[in-house]
């Protein structure tokens, strides 16, 4: 499956089942997680047999289910870090895709006093991603459309079509879908808008984006400034 595909088939799962993850299958998550920290300069990390994240509660509520593992979103507490984090996190959320894992993104139904622990002076935790293998298939929901997420003063080129189109099929909070490429001539806006969570949602829109459009979108500031 290629990243692109993984885009089609991805849909978030939170029921899993106790097959571990291990072997090559963890060996290669291990290395493109450290490849995102290389570029990005973020500090995602992979917990593995980790059931006090998912317990209690919060939980029950989100309807997770043998969720035993997760991806911690840290990073230094800078303005951008949950934008970078959406983007880098959602390579690693299609990634996982490719090789046979489900994940769902996790703002709020966790516990995270558990998590925190994993942090160093100066840093932050965006969000987590639940990971494994999925104990059922997750499924579509309803979407926007091209028209409702854009706006466009010129010809559409058929490259930000494909590029929107993958956007619409990003995970975002509660699937509220709040944000807007806009286009002038080559050059394309992403912005934010309102909404919960709305910075880590651009960055996973973002990603999409640019594996389906084939054209590079500044992500955050913050590495452009030092």
């Amino acid at each position: 499956m290629t990243i692109r595909e993984a885009i089609e088939a991805r849909h978030s799962v939170r029921a899993y089942t106790k097959r571990p993850i291990d072997g090559a299958v963890r060996d290669a998550l291990e290395a493109e997680i450290a490849a995102c920290n290389r570029e990005s300069g973020l500090r995602l990390r992979l917990c593995c047999n980790e059931p006090k994240a998912f317990s209690g509660f919060l939980a029950h509520y989100g309807k997770f289910e043998n969720a035993v593992n997760y991806i911690a979103l840290i990073g230094p507490d800078e303005p951008d870090l949950q934008e970078r984090c959406g983007y880098w996190g959602e390579r690693l959320v299609l990634f996982a895709e490719t090789l046979g894992l489900n994940t769902c993104w996790v703002a709020g139904s966790y516990q995270k006093g558990e998590v925190k622990g994993l942090l160093a002076d100066g840093e932050r935790l965006a969000a987590v991603i639940s990971i494994g293998y999925g104990a059922k298939p997750g499924h579509a929901h309803r979407s926007k459309s091209f028209e409702q997420v854009t706006e466009t003063k010129v010809l559409v080129p058929q490259w930000f079509r494909d590029g929107v189109a993958a956007a619409l099929l990003a995970p975002t909070a509660i699937n509220q879908q709040r944000f807007k490429f806009v286009l002038n001539g080559e050059d394309v806006e992403a912005k934010a808008l309102l909404g919960p969570y709305a910075k880590i949602d651009l960055g996973i829109v973002k990603y999409h984006f640019e594996v389906a459009s084939g054209r590079k979108l500044q992500v955050g500031h913050a590495r452009d400034e030092r």
